[in-house]
């Protein structure tokens, strides 16, 4: 018996399909790549914008040849997009070969469902529409030991911005008991697993719930960093309205987590900040800045970017492409707003033309690839930890906790962490000497 999970959508996706090949695995069946040789067929799905809801819609659609060539094919759809209102009547109607749907809040529930097809041959159409709570010991299938392991600490999002969809197909903010945490965490470390990211929608929040003021973010990673193991703690994504100079200072004095914060600017426009709801302003998001190169002077910070949301004028933009060269930023993710109904964003006037859109991101992206040029030749000379990966033609690749790849001469056990000197970039790759 094989199974074969299609992932749209974010790492939580990517987490959860996780799960639900855990909950496969343990009822006997085994992965394959190839759809046409698969038993059970899932696709775990995303709603964040328009476009990518309708590319979910084609795919499904063109399981239906598969279905009429194999009528034990089990179909199941599940996630974001699954939760969304009215989705499920949608499904039903235009893909009536489809035998399970469920959505975010209930997904451990699938094993159940799934038994209940084979058994009673009885298709579910179960969408909660309300969470209700957190599922602890749910089976979990992970790959490959070089890859990051995945774990939620905290579900689901109170912040409402009027672009997103998140808070109504999530629900709202749930924290995992940190004892839970560990333990997960203490059984990664003993199988053998280097890279660790905690997981939420907005990982600094993660405790509010909880009437235990010890139970924070900051006192979190403490708790984490200090088991023994040979490993490295990351963790996504850092809202800046909840990012605090305590979690800032743990980060800089534990040596097993890794220096690399993605914190979402949006935009450098208060207007614009304002009108998305994200409660905070550039001021404030550059104090952070300043905050964290303070105590990390050289940590990795990345971004994300909505261009063209609605009301942007010329000048909000030249608001973000500022900030963008005065932060100097190491990654940079920019996306072209897409309206997704549901949201306040949708209904908003002064909706901007697709074309100003492509002009304002093209900007942007091409300041964003060269202050990656610019820093690049300035770590020459810097010491970076990395982890080995693989042998290439061009020398034995490894890999910063960022991310970032260099190449050494020397030959290196894979998945062991090394010390590493950049000593020159040619064609903008990085070659480096271990140090010790």
């Amino acid at each position: 018996m094989k199974y074969f999970i299609k992932t749209f959508g974010c790492q939580m996706n990517v987490h959860e399909s996780e799960k639900l090949a855990g909950m496969l695995f343990s009822l006997g069946y085994s992965q394959t790549d190839d759809m046409n040789n698969a038993n059970v067929i899932v696709f775990n799905t995303c709603c964040i914008r328009d476009g990518v809801e309708q590319k979910i819609f084609g795919n499904i659609g063109s399981l239906k040849k598969l279905k009429s060539k194999n009528k034990n094919l089990i179909i199941a759809i599940c996630g974001c997009m699954s939760q969304a209102e009215g989705r499920v009547d949608v499904i039903k109607k235009r893909f009536p070969f489809v035998d399970i749907i469920f959505g975010t809040h209930n997904i451990h529930m699938f094993k159940d469902y799934l038994l209940s097809k084979i058994n009673c041959n009885s298709n579910t159409y179960d969408v909660w529409e309300k969470e209700k709570g957190i599922f602890e010991d749910v089976e979990i299938k992970r790959d490959n030991m070089f890859s990051n392991a995945w774990v939620n600490i905290n579900y689901g999002c109170n912040n409402f911005c009027t672009y997103c969809i998140v808070p109504y197909v999530r629900g709202r903010e749930r924290s995992r008991k940190m004892e839970d945490i560990e333990n997960e965490v203490k059984s990664l470390i003993s199988a053998g697993y280097k890279y660790i990211t905690l997981l939420g929608q907005n990982v600094n929040s993660y405790g509010n719930d909880i009437d235990d003021k010890n139970v924070n973010f900051a006192n979190l990673l403490q708790k984490l960093s200090s088991l023994d193991g040979d490993f490295r703690l990351k963790f996504m994504t850092s809202h800046p309205k909840d990012l605090t100079e305590d979690v800032i200072k743990v980060i800089a004095n534990n040596d097993k987590i890794a220096k690399v914060i993605h914190l979402p600017i949006q935009s450098g426009s208060n207007s614009i900040l304002n009108a998305m709801n994200r409660r905070y302003t550039r001021e404030h998001y550059l104090n952070l800045i300043t905050l964290i190169r303070k105590y990390m002077p050289y940590a990795y910070i990345s971004t994300d970017i909505i261009v063209g949301f609605p009301g942007e004028t010329d000048d909000d933009f030249m608001d973000t492409y500022n900030l963008i060269n005065e932060v100097k930023y190491d990654g940079v993710f920019a996306f072209m707003f897409s309206r997704r109904s549901g949201t306040i964003a949708d209904k908003l006037p002064d909706q901007i033309s697709e074309d100003i859109k492509k002009e304002r991101i093209h900007k942007l992206l091409a300041l964003s690839k060269s202050i990656t040029k610019e820093k690049n030749r300035e770590i020459v000379g810097q010491i970076f930890n990395v982890i080995a990966v693989k042998d290439t033609d061009d020398g034995f690749e490894v890999m910063t906790d960022s991310g970032k790849t260099m190449f050494v001469k020397e030959h290196l056990d894979i998945n062991k962490f090394y010390n590493a000197k950049v000593v020159k970039m040619t064609n903008n790759k990085l070659f480096a000497e271990i140090v010790c």
